[in-house]
Order: structure tokens, then sequence, then C-alpha cells
């Protein structure tokens, strides 16, 4: 008779989670490195307690302040590792649950793994209702856990101990598999929790899961070379399955081999150093001129990593050749036949290097490469216009402000970013210069991640300096997580930029006849309109009283003062700036990007919104 020991199912549940091992290219690593939790009665006594057990060396614990955040800080940890460690988040029944729905969605839609253990009503029903519980007239099992069902990739209900074992064993599955992960949801009862089990001794056994590398088919692999070798001007575009499979010199070695055009996503970015001849930068909507031209004229589109969002693609209008195909090279066969493309269904670096193998001695027209040459060259005079500040003692503009930033980071640096104009200014200016170094969360681009993922990437890399951009928007939303910095000794980088209000979603209101409605953070005026004098708000003396280093820069001079200060702390640091707003100095979208336009309006700037919405359209395209 097999052995067994005699635990709670939450005891079970971190003793396992605590054995759990990835292992890529004969690297392993804990998929579970730590859990994140905010305790109510729904996880206190079963989760909470069995963590105390546990131990810290067992299952590391991390104290939050939102469950929201405590899930994008193990997605920033998650994205910083590729994928192959993995963080867990619990939370009590009820609010804390819900909360945690944002995150789900973030991690879900980006294919970052991320494991919620929300607590969850009786399952006996002992104590129904419950305090928090939601009551359904009509669907006595369902309770508020179920909205992460559409945002999870794998989700589960343990309503008896014995079901733990499929269920964790397949939640391990799921978190581990390149292709289909993202966040994964067991949602525990409060009882079952608590509930004492007599476990086989195997289900605490050390595991290895195995993060395969799948190598193309060898048809879809000779179809793939035809079409290159057929293509007069291919270019390709790199998304983040390029870093998820730690790609980036299988890369390079094609584009070397070569010579066909590298441009990137916001995931992507970072494919290839800034510098090479062949990166391009962004494409898209807040691509640059270079990239976006080529796109217009590509025969030949080769996608990587990549799941073609309208920004990538804008709005179905970027790529205008009659002839223009698409190939793409994607781990999943649901990305990879998007655009009704030829399919290349594999592992980023194994179909790049087979690629440049099948591909021996073939290279781009001279022409050809001297063209995009030439353009990345115009570009780069673009980048340094926007950068450089004429007088040093002036307040310096948001692209001056990446300009200062851009001479004080290294190669190891960290620049994390998810919403607002400052993707677009990063998509189009920033000079990547290692793999990682380009942190851009922009598959659902939420406010408040920036923060919470900077703690995470200091998780997994403690020795990495590492950036979190913020506007006064998004810092509004959510503070919370500096206190965990400042608990924990992470000295993470916050650069707090201060332009009173939503200033990017203010532009895209003022192109779309908006006219920046209800995006200004003023005082109400006499015609009800926020459009008084700016709010009084002090926001570095907040972030101050949450215990952060706080320097105040307001020339450019100061910035980079400020901003060199702030590299060599070893305490968290906030550097905070109000931008001058007033002086264009970011360049203008290469792309378009579909926002629709009130069709019927009264008032002026609506009717020529639309009038140009119409016109930019007419040039949508549905590839087939």
């Amino acid at each position: 008779m097999s052995s067994t020991t005699r635990l709670t199912v939450a005891q079970a549940l971190v003793r396992f989670l605590s054995v759990q091992y990835t292992e890529r290219d004969g690297v392993r690593h804990r998929l579970i490195a730590g859990t994140w939790g905010i305790f109510g009665h729904g996880n206190v006594a079963g989760i909470g307690q069995a963590l105390l057990e546990a131990g810290e060396d067992a299952m590391p614990f991390h104290q939050g302040r939102n469950e929201q955040a405590m899930v994008h800080a193990a997605v920033g940890h998650a994205r910083q590792l590729n994928r192959l460690s993995a963080q867990a988040v619990t939370t009590s029944i009820g609010p804390g649950a819900t909360n945690l729905v944002t995150g789900a969605a973030l991690a879900t839609i980006n294919r970052l793994p991320v494991l919620l253990l929300p607590g969850d009503y009786f399952a006996t029903r002992a104590a129904d209702p419950l305090l928090q519980q939601l009551e359904h007239p009509t669907e006595a099992d369902v309770s508020v856990n179920d909205t992460l069902r559409p945002v999870s990739r794998f989700f589960d209900r343990v309503h008896r101990p014995e079901a733990l074992i499929p269920a964790a064993l397949q939640a391990m599955r799921v978190l581990a598999d390149p292709a289909e992960t993202g966040a994964v949801t067991l949602a525990l009862p409060q009882d079952v929790q608590a509930e004492a089990y007599d476990w086989p001794t195997e289900f605490f056994a050390e595991r290895v899961w195995r993060v395969r590398r799948p190598a193309p088919d060898p048809v879809e692999l000779a179809e793939a070379t035809r079409a290159i070798l057929g293509a007069a001007r291919p270019l390709i575009v790199a998304g983040g399955g390029v870093h998820h499979s730690e790609a980036e010199e299988a890369l390079k070695a094609f584009a070397d081999a070569t010579g066909i055009p590298v441009t990137s996503t916001q995931a992507g970015k970072g494919s290839l150093r800034h510098d090479h001849p062949a990166e391009l930068g962004g494409i898209g909507h807040t691509g640059t001129a270079v990239a976006d031209d080529l796109a217009r004229t590509a025969d030949l589109v080769i996608g990587v990593g990549t799941r073609y969002s309208d920004f990538t693609t804008a709005s179905g209008t970027l790529f205008q050749n009659p002839g223009v195909r698409f190939l793409n090279l994607n781990i999943t066969s649901f990305d990879a036949h998007k655009l009704a493309a030829r399919t290349l269904v594999c592992d980023a670096r194994a179909g790049l290097e087979a690629l440049t193998s099948a591909l021996e001695g073939h290279r781009v027209n001279a022409a050809y490469a001297a063209e995009y040459g030439a353009g990345k060259e115009r570009w780069e005079r673009v980048v340094t216009r926007a950068f450089d500040a004429a007088d040093e003692n002036a307040v310096p503009t948001q692209t001056q402000l990446l300009g200062a930033l851009d001479a004080i980071v290294g190669d190891e640096d960290v620049v994390i970013n998810a919403a607002g104009s400052l993707p677009g200014d990063l998509h189009k200016l920033w000079r990547a210069r290692s793999p990682r170094q380009y942190h851009l969360e922009y598959g659902y681009s939420c406010m408040g991640y920036e923060i919470p993922a900077a703690i995470g990437v200091q998780q997994a890399t403690p020795d990495t300096p590492v950036w979190a951009l913020v506007g006064d928007g998004t810092y509004l939303m959510m503070p919370t997580e500096l206190v965990t910095a400042v608990q924990e000794g992470l000295p993470i980088n916050l650069v707090l930029i201060q332009n009173h209000g939503y200033a990017s979603i203010g532009g895209l209101s003022e192109s779309v006849g908006g006219e920046r409605f209800g995006t200004a953070y003023r005082y109400r005026a006499a015609d009800g309109t926020f459009s008084g004098a700016p709010l009084p708000v002090d926001l570095a003396a907040n972030a101050a009283s949450l215990g952060m280093d706080v320097l105040r820069a307001k020339t450019v001079r100061e910035l980079r003062e400020a901003l060199a200060t702030a590299r060599a702390s070893d305490r968290p640091t906030c550097v905070y700036v109000e931008t001058d707003t007033a002086t264009p100095t970011a360049p203008p979208a290469e792309a378009w990007w579909d926002v629709p336009v009130a069709e019927t309006a009264s008032r002026e700037a609506a009717v020529a919104a639309r009038t140009e919405y119409d016109r930019q359209a007419a040039a949508r395209r549905t590839h087939l």
C-alpha cells in the first residue's frame, strides 16, 4: 500500500507548488517562485495558515496592497523570466477575488502565466449565504469567481479534497505550456481549504515540466522557404514570442544572413539591438516612418511570435501592396493562421534556425537593403531631434525626458510602461539595447501595471536597475505597491510625470471630435466643464508619504541629475517632473488607428472628424 500524508487541502496545495519546476534547454526554474497574498476570511485560515506552516524556504510570501496589483507584479516577474517561472496570488472571497479579473485578463491576453487562488463559498453550504457571497436565484453554484472564467486559460473549483490532485496537475500543465499559458484559476471553497485528507505521498514528489521547442513541419518549412525566396520586399514583424522563446540570437543570425529588415511590435521591441543594420523599430500606428513605409510596399510579411493587434496592422490599413502575402511563425496555431497566412507552427528559435539553414546563400536585393538603410538613418535623426534639448534650463518635454533617461540607462536596465502617451513615444523613439530592456504591456494597456510590474521584475532579477514610467493619471489609479517596494527594500525607480490629466486620451479625444471632454484634471468652471485651474495635488508629496525617496526636477539639467542619482541609489526612489505639454516634440503617428467616430453629430469638431474617419477607413483591407 502506498504511503500517505495527512494535510489540509491548503497545506497540500502549498507543498505541491513548492516542488514544481520548469526546464528548457537544460536550465531549471521553480515554476511557482512565490505567493502574493492579501488575507480575509476566505483564505486566512486556509491558504494563509498553510503558507505560515510551510515557511519562507518552501514558499516565499509577498504582502500586497491591492489584488489587481499583485497579479501585475506576478506578470512582470513571469515576463522577465521568459515565462519559465510564475508566481501565485491568493485572495479572500468577494471583492478581493473580483479585483483579480483585470490582472487575469492582462496575463491571458499577453500569454503570461500566473496562478490565482481566490477563496470561495462553502462547498458544504453549512453557512449559506456567507459574508460576501453572491447569491444567484437560478444557479446556486455560481460565485463571483466565475467572472474569472473568460479571462483564465484554465479554471477549476475544488469542491472536494481529492479533486485538488487533477486540478493542480492541470494547472501546472497550462502554466508551463508555451502555447496555452495565461492566467490559471483554482477557486478554493473556504471549508475545503481547511479540510484534512490523506494524500498519496507521490503527489508531493518533485515534478519537472519540460517546456518544449517544437520544430517546424518539413512541408510547412519547405513552403515558407519558397515564399521567402520568391519575395522581393520581405519584412519581418517580431512579436513577444521572440522574447518568450529566447530567440533573439536566432533572429539576429537570420537577419545577418538574409538582410531581411526587422520591425517590432510593442511586445517584440528589443528583439534586435537598436543599432543593428536591419532593425527598423516599431511598426504600426506607433511605428517608425521607415518601418511603416516598408510595410505598405512589402510583398511578404513574416510574423514571428506576433498576434497582429490593431496597433500593429494599423487597423487593417497598413499592408497595402496588392499582392502582399503573410507567413506566420508562431507556436500557437491560433495566431499562426491570422491574415490567411502560410503557417510555420513551431517554436520561434527552432523555426528561425531552420529557416536560416534552408535559406543559406540567399539575401535580399542590395537596392532594397540600401533603401531601408537610408530610411533607418533618416529616422535616427528624428529620434535625436526629439531627445535633444537646446536649453538645459528649460522645462523638459516628454520626449526630452526619454532622451535624458536614454543617456543614463545601461544595457541591463529595464524600462516599464503600459498606458498613456508614453507607449507611442517609446515605441517610435526608444533605443532598445538588450532583449529585456523594453518592457511595455500593450496587450491590455492597463493603467496601474507599471509600479507592481517593476516590483516583479526586481524580484525576478534582483541586481537589475528597473524604471517604472508613470503619468499622473496612472499613478492616481494604483500607487499602493510603492509601500510594498519600501517594505521589501526593492530599489525600483519611479519616474512620475505630471501633466494634469489623461493627456493621451485627451489627444485622441480631440482627434475624433471629442474635444478633450472629461480628460483634464482641473476645477469645474462656471459653465460646468473641467476647464478651470489645475488641481493642487502634490503627487511627489504623496510618493514621499508612502516611503519613497523623492527627487523633484524642474529643468532638463535637474532631470538628468535626478535620474543619475536615482539609478545609483539602493532605495526605492521617485523622480518627479512636470513636463512641458505646449511644445510639440513627439513625431506624429505614421499610420492610422481605427477609433469609430460619431456618424451623426451637431458639433463641428465631430463632423470634421467623421469626414477624416471615412477617408482613412476606405483603405481598410481584408487579407485573404
